[in-house]
């Protein structure tokens, strides 16, 4: 399972020789940076594939952590965005990791710091689009470019019931959802396409119900006019 597309993005403006070596590396890293909330202290970066073998020589190194450290695909900071990320008190290890994948530019991103850790798979599947494939080993799955939530919470009873109830009550329309867990009683994650995006209050009041433990706010983007547009809001 897996978001349909987070980003849909054809002919990115960008720094970089590939725009899937690039553009989307830099959109995964800028995803996960969105669901972490925050700058981490430590990025542990992955790579598999395609991306383990050319990440030097294609940029996707810079790529990732220009977008953990939020900037845009065409910012001119990319080719010194190390030596930035060191500067910010950021520590970065890349790996090269010979794992089995189903598409040669996967990236698995270990954000962590103080408050949390925070595990990303991303796929960077051309143009500058990319795929969300795992979020802390779940596989969410909403499909098209919606705002989405996601929503971390102990399998019991009523925690579904109680996300739902307070959408409708706030005439939020859901129009997919989808739940997965890790066992019965144990972890779980609904994956929620809404019509609408969700507000800070509203997260605020989701946090207050039973169960849940963490909730996630998924950023899309599309390019119009050769301008990147956020189409909803990030928590």
């Amino acid at each position: 399972m897996q978001f349909k597309s987070v980003f849909d993005i054809i002919g990115p403006i960008m720094i970089g020789p590939s725009s899937s070596h690039t553009a989307g590396a830099n959109r995964i890293g800028r995803v996960a940076r969105q669901l972490f909330g925050r700058l981490p202290d430590t990025v542990n970066v992955i790579l598999c594939g395609s991306f383990a073998k050319t990440y030097k020589g294609h940029g996707t190194d810079l790529a990732i952590i220009s977008g953990i450290l939020d900037f845009d695909t065409a910012d001119e900071r990319i080719p010194n965005v190390l030596n930035i990320a060191e500067e910010m008190g950021l520590k970065v290890t890349f790996v090269q990791s010979d794992e089995d994948v189903k598409h040669p530019n996967t990236v698995r991103l270990f954000l962590r710091d103080e408050q949390g850790a925070l595990e990303v798979v991303g796929v960077s599947i051309g143009g500058g689009s990319i795929e969300i494939h795992e979020v802390n080993q779940f596989r969410p799955k909403p499909p098209g470019t919606k705002p989405s939530v996601l929503v971390l919470h102990e399998d019991k009873h009523g925690a579904i019931a109680n996300v739902t109830s307070l959408l409708a009550e706030r005439q939020i329309n859901i129009g997919y959802m989808e739940v997965s867990r890790s066992g019965k009683g144990q972890s779980a994650l609904m994956a929620i396409e809404v019509d609408d995006p969700i507000d800070d209050e509203l997260i605020r009041h989701l946090y207050g119900l039973p169960y849940i433990t963490e909730i996630w706010q998924v950023n899309h983007y599309q390019q119009t006019n050769q301008e990147e547009a956020k189409t909803c809001s990030i928590v």
